[in-house]
């Protein structure tokens, strides 16, 4: 479906010949379970003679009118609707009938088995409004919307707009709009004209939803009605949240105010938690969309907690940064997406009760950069994007956690009052238009008075990390007769930066604890810069570089340093410091310059004590990868006994209910390598076994359930009885996942066949059946399917979504086979396919990546031995 892919090129084209569009959308959703009616109006203006198309995948197209004349349906063909001859002011219609989805784009529509209420919602980003309703689908051909919605009359509606009408119709729902409900009959939803707006943040909500309202009293003087929207089956849970997540989002709306000076600048703000999304959450105008996992029915890890914050609060940013001023095209997607992360991360820290957010940002956003940063794929912030597949791909640890590193970085740099200041004039100055790297660029440096096209070329539009080494000389009485830091960078991206940043020095104090004694700020520019404040002072126990995490690079500590850090990490006494120095251990470690076993072992001492709950998530997650992955091959049996075994006893000895203790326990259902697994598990599951202040809820139960799984210590008819229990759509979820983690040779033969071929999975079913068959330790089950992997890469690729072929390709990479086996199958299926396209080749070069680091790692730490 070439036509799908439209090119840069292509798009400025478009934007050369269409101006002044305006949208009246008339969608009928009773029209069965499968299809609806969409009919498109747009009016707008064209150079005389011209010739352009519109956007639009349908199941048929019935009626396309052009200035009155009807055309040929033969003009819809790949994806597009050929329009020629134009006049200088043209109105098109176009009568559809378009397919629902259940893969997360387009209009999607999912069925809760626990009470058969369907729930629709739309996903737009990047471009798929084209699959509800024909479009010029760009971001910088904005225009304004009316839409119109027949639906039944049971469900709410909720769009872009507020709404102008409601009214009963005399239409009855065909079979099946319901589900098994019987018809009923319908009503017309009419919005207000929308503000100016790119057509990928339009949206629709449409369902029975459970809902709660409230009012925000604007900076400008305006009441803005909120609502919170979720299913029906999660209404009680998330009612005991609503006033707290309320809360959250008014605390925002005043935080950014004070921030820049701007007003929200709609007229309303939805937030609707909706079911099997593929993102996190979505930045529509004033409705937003979010992943309703984010609604707590059971006990969830106080960093997921944090993380809805840090969600709600990155989506509200949108409403300035992406909404009210939208990039051009997608090159500069990162200007929505880091702005947003930084802003989000800098909100939660000053504004909400999460005030060490900075610290849960360098142990999660900050470690996703620095991966991705490290890998074959990387490339600028200021991402070359040729065509809307290489945007797929650069919803990345670049786009979001590497830029929002870097605005940290700037801000430091011009000082935060003055950046402010330029973000006001940005915003002000381009609202409800398109902007530019540059447009933003220029504002920041009339308001800091720095010239910022060295800055942006070195740190926005080069891609690769930086390293900054400790050089350390100590003279015989203690005192330090030079500190230096020495910058790197890799060979294939050769650029030393400009780094504004701070070394602290660390000591012991009398209770034990490591508290910062000194702070020296400086700039670090080219390949040595001396520390000459540090001259003569009496060397510390402890030197950080970057201290309070202001740069972006990683770190290389000196010898003693390091050594203290190993035998000191619990210490710290500052959780962003902590989490600095962690990930600097971790970064060392993958890189095969820090023994795997010293990693963890300094890890699960740690664990003991930490406080910091995404640190804690993060560092769990990097010992079992350490364990898995990178230890010497005739070591790995033993350490991962080990850290089972060490697992347990820390969840036993955390407090009561606390977050560790939640966190631990489900660490340690994903090893089972120590005797007492099956009758640990199995105790907590009946209840024979308990943890003090721990309740066995639904989802800790499917965990147990899938911890089992993966042992090969339950079969498909006990997961169905589990199901059978209480039958609702997270569990079905549950339960394919494990079905498809059972260890025997049959249960991986039948999620393989399942995830490629059942067509009926949901998204979400499927991305559970992919990752779980990937997920079990066992070489001897991962083996045989590295072949069968590459061989499927074509067919997944051409028959699949883009989201769908990224979740296959990704979660059925056999990660725990040979890594050997699997680069060399990996390295000749490149070798075949040196013109597939630039998105699938990413998608596999970066799953071997991670298969050469192992297999490197690996080799690391054999020749320790």
């Amino acid at each position: 479906m070439p036509g799908a892919n439209l090119t840069k090129v292509e798009a400025a084209e478009r934007a050369g010949v269409v101006s002044n569009a305006k949208y009246t959308v008339e969608l009928d959703l009773t029209k069965g379970p499968k299809t609806f009616g969409s009919v498109t109006t747009v009016e707008f203006d064209a150079k005389a003679g011209s010739s352009t198309f519109l956007d639009l995948i349908a199941d048929s197209v019935s009626s396309i009118v052009v200035n009155g004349e009807p055309v040929d349906t033969a003009a819809y063909a790949d994806s597009r609707i050929a329009l020629d001859g134009l006049k200088e002011h043209n109105t098109v219609s176009v009568t559809a009938l378009c397919d629902y989805s259940t893969t997360g784009e387009g209009l999607h529509r999912s069925v809760d088995p626990s009470d058969g209420n369907v729930y629709l919602y739309t996903q737009f980003e990047v471009p798929d409004a084209r699959r509800v309703y024909a479009v010029f689908d760009q971001p910088d051909i904005k225009a304004t919307f009316d839409f119109a919605v027949t639906a039944p009359k049971s469900w709410d509606v909720i769009s872009i707009g507020t709404v102008g009408d409601v009214e009963d119709v005399d239409v009855t729902t065909e079979p099946g709009t319901l589900g098994d409900k019987p018809a009923e009959t319908a009503r017309r939803w009419t919005f207000d004209t929308t503000p100016v707006m790119s057509s990928y943040l339009t949206a629709l909500v449409a369902g029975p939803y459970a809902s709660w309202h409230t009012e925000y009293a604007n900076e400008d003087g305006r009441t803005v009605p909120m609502g919170i929207y979720c299913r029906q089956a999660l209404k009680d849970a998330m009612a005991k949240d609503v006033d707290y997540l309320f809360d959250i989002t008014k605390k925002g709306f005043a935080f950014y105010n004070d921030q820049w000076k701007v007003p929200y600048p709609y007229a309303k703000y939805d937030q609707l938690f909706v079911p099997e999304y593929n993102a996190g959450a979505m930045e529509n105008i004033g409705t937003v969309t979010i992943r309703d996992s984010y609604v707590f029915e059971s006990k969830v890890t106080d960093a997921l907690a944090n993380r809805r914050v840090e969600t709600i609060l990155h989506e509200l940013a949108h409403m300035w940064f992406g909404d009210l001023v939208t990039m051009k095209w997608w090159n500069d997607l990162w200007l929505n997406e880091s702005f947003a992360e930084f802003m989000s991360t800098l909100a939660t820290a000053e504004a909400t009760d999460w005030s060490n957010d900075w610290a849960t940002f360098c142990a999660g956003e900050k470690s996703w950069a620095l991966r991705q940063d490290q890998l074959p794929t990387t490339h600028p912030i200021v991402a070359p994007i040729n065509d809307l597949n290489d945007t797929y791909v650069n919803f990345d640890g670049i786009t979001y956690a590497k830029g929002a590193s870097v605005l940290k970085q700037l801000v430091f740099y011009v000082g935060r009052e003055r950046f402010f200041e330029g973000i006001h004039n940005y915003l002000t100055g381009h609202s409800y238009g398109n902007a530019t790297l540059a447009d933003l660029l220029g504002e920041l440096e009339k308001t800091s008075g720095r010239d910022l096209k060295a800055w942006s070329g070195q740190w926005l539009e080069s891609a690769g990390i930086n390293t900054i080494a400790t050089e350390l000389e100590t003279a015989a009485d203690g005192t330090i007769e030079r500190l230096a830091l020495r910058q790197s960078a890799p060979e294939e991206y050769p650029v030393l930066r400009v780094h504004r940043l701070a070394v602290g020095f660390y000591d012991l104090d009398d209770a034990g604890k490591v508290v910062r004694t000194r702070r020296i700020e400086l700039d670090v520019d080219g390949e040595l810069t001396e520390v000459a404040e540090a001259k003569g002072l009496k060397r510390p126990a402890f030197i950080m570089v970057n201290d309070d995490d202001l740069t972006y690079t990683k770190l290389r500590l000196d010898a003693a340093s390091l050594d203290f850090a190993l035998d000191h990490l619990p210490d710290f006494a500052d959780a962003l410091t902590r989490a600095t120095v962690w990930l600097s251990l971790w970064d060392m470690t993958r890189d095969g310059e820090l023994p795997a076993e010293r990693f963890i072992d300094t890890s699960l001492r740690a664990l003991a004590t930490e406080t910091e709950s995404t640190t804690f998530r993060y560092a769990l997650a990097q010992v079992s990868t350490t364990a898995h992955h990178y230890v010497a091959a005739v070591r790995r049996d033993d350490v991962l006994e080990q850290v089972s075994d060490r697992l347990w006893k820390l969840a036993n000895d955390a407090a009561a209910g606390s977050d560790n203790q939640f966190q631990l326990l489900k660490a340690y259902l994903g090893y089972g390598h120590d005797s007492g697994f099956e009758s640990n598990v199995r105790g907590l599951l009946d209840g024979t076994l308990t943890l003090p202040g721990l309740d066995i809820d639904n989802n800790l139960r499917w965990s147990l359930i899938h911890a089992l799984a993966d042992q090969g210590l339950i079969d498909a008819d006990g997961i169905d009885a589990e199901l059978a229990r209480r039958d609702t759509t997270e569990n079905r979820e549950f339960a394919v996942g494990a079905k498809a983690a059972i260890n025997t040779v049959e249960a991986k033969q039948w999620a393989w066949d399942q995830a490629l071929n059942n067509g009926d999975l949901t998204n979400s079913q499927l991305e559970a059946v992919a990752y779980a068959f990937s997920g079990t330790d066992s070489r001897e089950l991962a083996d045989p399917y590295v072949g069968r992997f590459f061989d499927t890469i074509d067919w997944v690729w051409k028959n699949k979504t883009y989201h769908m072929a990224e979740t296959l390709l990704n979660g059925l990479y056999p990660g725990y086979a040979d890594p050997a086996a699997l680069v060399k199958a990996g390295d000749a299926w490149l070798a075949a396919h040196d013109d597939a396209d630039r998105a699938l080749k990413r998608l596999v070069v970066e799953n071997l990546a991670g298969s050469r680091r192992t297999l490197a790692v690996q080799r690391y730490n054999d020749s320790l031995l």
